[in-house]
């Protein structure tokens, strides 16, 4: 079975940081291109960072640069975003994403496979 779950989530105040992990089961890592998308209410889905598969390059969306960072670590086949200098703007569900293909990209319709979300919300 394929699976992915995210986790770290919470409630933070602006300025603060969070780290959220997403694990993987029934497939490596090693093998997809994985993202990061963030959804608020009444907003379209928004990607917020990925890293390809073919290099380990990764990409961030606007509101992410300078402020998160994307990681992975093979050996737990486990994903992470560490997200710094928080704002309420950045409160939304945040979802981890996966594909085969070999470059990532920040557009959700490429993903096949999508964990459940992660809660974040960022209070003034």
């Amino acid at each position: 079975e394929v699976q992915l779950v995210e986790s770290g989530g919470g409630l933070v105040q602006a300025g603060g940081s969070l780290r959220l992990s997403c694990a993987a089961s029934g497939f490596s890592f090693d093998d997809y291109s994985i993202a990061w998308f963030r959804q608020a209410p009444g907003k379209k889905r928004e990607g917020v960072a990925c890293i390809s598969r073919a290099d380990g390059g990764i990409d961030y969306g606007a509101a992410a640069k300078g402020r998160f960072t994307m990681s992975r670590d093979a050996a737990k086949n486990t994903v992470y975003l560490q997200m710094d200098s928080l704002k309420p703007e950045d409160t939304a569900v945040y979802y981890c994403a996966a594909d085969s293909a070999t470059l990532a990209t920040l557009e959700p319709a490429w993903y096949n496979y999508w964990g459940q979300g992660t809660q974040v919300t960022v209070s003034s």
